[in-house]
């Protein structure tokens, strides 16, 4: 299992037994997080509430490190899961690129976790799976979201059209990325900030 570490973070693949601190984290921020994440499949079953489907979703994410296609992790603030951040959609060939993702528990939002926490994918994607390109992509009113990248300096692609279904409906999104040649410019820097 890929663990990697920040200054206050510990970023892990999930499993299984995280499942009741997940399960309580979703819970108690299904308000915060619905305005921003797609509408669950109708039929399926609900990931928050069904420990099997959970299990599922973990074995799913093995079997995308296993290909090389996605590497998702959870995010872990003193010993505790606060959030998650995802490298998916990784494509070789050509194009060496991934997205990102990331959601963090309200409780713990605005204390710098999450800029760490894509500062160590990033170092992650560039230097262990020498990805070429991240992409970051962010519904223009999500305000917090933007002030992740903004504090990275991240470069502003600008806007994609009806880009992601979330929450039911066809959003708008900001693309913000960087390329591995903007790491080996900035990437001392970045680390010193954030995770050094």
């Amino acid at each position: 299992m890929t663990t990697i570490f920040g200054r206050r973070v510990l970023l892990r693949p999930l499993e299984a037994s995280d499942f009741g601190a997940w399960r309580e984290v979703r819970r108690r921020n299904a308000e915060w997080l619905e305005p921003w994440e797609p509408s669950r499949i109708a039929g399926h079953p609900d990931v928050v509430e069904d420990h099997s489907a959970f299990s599922s979703r973990c074995a799913a994410r093995q079997r995308e490190r296993q290909l090389g296609t996605g590497f998702g992790f959870g995010i872990f603030v003193d010993g505790c899961f606060a959030g998650e951040i995802n490298l998916s959609s990784v494509q070789r060939g050509a194009f060496q690129s991934a997205y990102v993702g990331y959601w963090m528990d309200r409780a713990r939002a605005g204390q710098g976790y999450v800029p760490e926490a894509l500062v160590v994918v990033c170092r992650y994607a560039f230097e262990d799976l020498r990805l070429h390109r991240l992409q970051v992509a962010i519904i223009p009113r999500n305000d917090r979201s933007h002030r992740v990248v903004q504090k990275l300096a991240l470069r502003d692609e600008g806007v994609a059209l009806r880009y992601l279904e979330i929450n039911g409906v066809w959003e708008d999104h900001v693309r913000y990325a960087i390329t591995a040649e903007e790491w080996h410019q900035r990437g001392d820097e970045l680390l010193a900030a954030w995770v050094d």
